[in-house]
């Protein structure tokens, strides 16, 4: 059989990369700029760097400046350019497949609301430090922005999408790479690790996994298999009933 020719072959790559982009919008815009960002970042003078590092992050004084801007803003910026391929793997890896499967408003809603509770949470950690004196009134300024709060809280909902056993040794993992620092020296930055991880495991009740019924005596079995290869399929679309993802 003669092999399809390179253009041919080009475009069937071409075409499952798109479609796994448009499968994960949400994701990819975000990864996109993140991507600027860093650019900006990467080629800023360093008094540049310093000021919008500091400007877009959701410290104490920014967020009694400009609360509602710095939540936001502050979840687009990484503090290291380098990093950010590193970044690229973990969205691919983590977000995009959440998205996914719970789809991008669940999806949304799970990081955003993580993101911004674990902010304020460890911010008000450095507060209660500083006001005991335990840290200086200089952490009011302190350069806190990133993406790692969102990554936490996808990571805990991924739990609930892979299958066992692989679940088990995989939500081992997940609990000793954020809780091994949490116990071993915290930062601010661990505490809102925890507190985002834990939202996601919360957030079970928004996944497809929450949404299958157990098999009943009356032969509901099939029902349930129905549902669980749902809630397991690449992206996760509203039944014949009309129920909204």
């Amino acid at each position: 059989m003669t092999p399809p020719p390179p253009r041919a072959l080009a475009g069937r790559a071409t075409s499952r990369v798109w479609d796994w982009v448009r499968s994960a919008p949400g994701t990819h815009i975000w990864l996109l700029i993140i991507g600027i960002t860093s650019l900006v970042i990467a080629s800023a003078s360093e008094g540049l760097e310093q000021f919008l590092l500091h400007r877009t992050s959701s410290n104490i004084h920014e967020l009694n400046e400009h609360p509602v801007p710095s939540l936001l803003i502050s979840g687009f910026w990484i503090e290291q350019p380098g990093s950010f391929l590193l970044y690229a793997v973990m969205f691919e890896l983590v977000h995009a497949n959440v998205e996914r499967w719970m789809g991008s408003r669940r999806w949304l809603l799970t990081v955003g609301a993580a993101h911004i509770a674990a902010t304020l949470a460890s911010q008000e950690l450095v507060l209660l430090a500083i006001e005991g004196h335990r840290l200086p009134r200089s952490m009011t300024h302190v350069v806190d922005i990133g993406v790692s709060y969102g990554l936490a809280a996808a990571a805990g909902v991924l739990t609930y999408r892979l299958p066992s056993p692989w679940r088990y040794g995989y939500l081992v993992g997940v609990l000793a790479f954020f809780g091994v620092p949490l116990v071993t020296g915290a930062t601010f930055t661990d505490f809102g690790h925890a507190i985002a991880l834990t939202m996601g495991f919360a957030c079970r009740p928004l996944t497809p996994a929450a949404r299958v019924r157990p098999p009943d005596a009356d032969g509901g079995a099939a029902d349930a298999a129905e549902g669980a290869g749902a809630g397991c399929g690449a992206r996760t679309r509203p039944p014949p009933e009309g129920r909204q993802e």
